[in-house]
């Protein structure tokens, strides 16, 4: 990764640091009770974390994601807008699914989702608009990410899965994706256990899945979800004194 790239996340990640100390030290509250079973510094530390957590949200994820696409070589977009022209049958394919998915009557599948929604070739079309988190494009070919919480809720999980899947209905060339940061079950794609959006996307298998490692390097190149590993450690190794005076 070239030195500016990483000058550039090194600078996200020290602004979400100082922002959630500041903004812990403005609105420390008197907790005795707290305190008393847990300690001051434990507290406090808590406070910290709750704060960093809601300031590194989807915006530094995007924007580190984007630094890293370009960096391999893209060009990026962040929110791109696509408007699709589909036909009516795989529209109603798609609502078909989402709903048999949501209600546990089918069970994800991608590659018969897109089998499927892919046999419509006739007949009336309908215009959507899709916006996608991320936007890749190298050698003319496109890449669409939805980037959501590491435990996305059910309607966030099923609104990406109707996106990803007009996005193919459009273009089957497009490469859609549904991507999570990081794997809140460990570090292997199989230990990924949060049930919720499993409803909608085989979250094991489903191709169109990407996990911690594997969406890190489909941004980067191989390596780079290690490289990402030891830059956030880095910064934290300058800014860990401060946390831990609070």
């Amino acid at each position: 990764m070239k030195a500016e790239s990483v000058k550039q996340i090194e600078g996200i990640l020290e602004k979400c640091v100082t922002g959630a100390l500041k903004r812990t030290k403005e609105n420390k509250s008197f907790r005795p009770f707290h305190e008393a079973l847990l300690t001051k510094e434990m507290v406090n530390a808590s406070s910290f974390e709750r704060s960093f957590s809601t300031s590194f949200g989807q915006g530094p994820i995007e924007e580190i994601s984007k630094i890293v696409a370009v960096d391999s070589g893209h060009i990026v977009t962040r929110q791109k807008e696509t408007i699709v022209n589909v036909y009516k049958g795989a529209i109603d394919e798609i609502e078909r699914i989402s709903s048999g998915l949501r209600s546990g009557e089918l069970k994800p599948n991608w590659e018969r989702e897109l089998k499927n929604i892919q046999a419509f070739q006739k007949g009336d079309t309908v215009v959507r608009r899709v916006l996608s988190d991320l936007h890749l494009e190298k050698n003319n070919n496109h890449v669409f990410i939805s980037i959501k919480t590491v435990k996305p809720n059910l309607d966030q999980t099923e609104k990406a899965k109707k996106d990803l899947l007009l996005l193919k209905a459009h273009n089957p060339k497009f490469e859609t994706y549904f991507g999570l940061f990081y794997n809140p079950g460990g570090p292997k794609k199989t230990d990924y256990n949060w049930s919720i959006p499993s409803k909608i996307f085989d979250m094991i298998n489903d191709p169109v899945v990407l996990i911690g490692e594997d969406y890190w390097d489909k941004l980067g190149g191989k390596g780079t979800y290690t490289k990402l590993l030891e830059i956030f450690a880095r910064v934290g190794s300058k800014t860990r004194n401060e946390i831990l005076s609070l």
